[in-house]
């Protein structure tokens, strides 16, 4: 199994394990649905490369970019650094591996 794959699927948990805490911690069920749909999609990602479909790493570097951009909005608004500015460097640490080896 490649890096790209691990953390896909890494990516995908930490996604869905914060969409928990946001929703335990502040009621949102924004960040529920969100986190989970997105670290779903992550998942299925690192799973569908894993089966040696290509698409699978195309579709986990599309949801990276578009969870980096979701938060980074997030933190310009905010101006908090968490859960914004980890799941930024988390975002970027998963994508590097995922960008080589599209």
């Amino acid at each position: 199994m490649n890096l790209a794959i691990v953390a896909a699927i890494a990516y995908g948990i930490l996604s869905i394990v914060g969409g928990i805490i946001g929703y335990v911690q502040a009621q949102s069920k924004t960040s529920l649905i969100s986190g989970s749909v997105s670290g779903a999609l992550l998942i299925l990602a690192g799973i569908l490369s894993l089966a040696g479909i290509s698409g699978g790493l195309w579709l986990a570097a599309l949801v990276t970019v578009a969870l980096i951009i979701v938060f980074a909005v997030r933190l310009s608004k905010t101006r908090k650094f968490m859960p914004a500015g980890l799941m930024i460097i988390a975002g970027a640490v998963a994508f590097i591996p995922i960008l080589q080896n599209l």
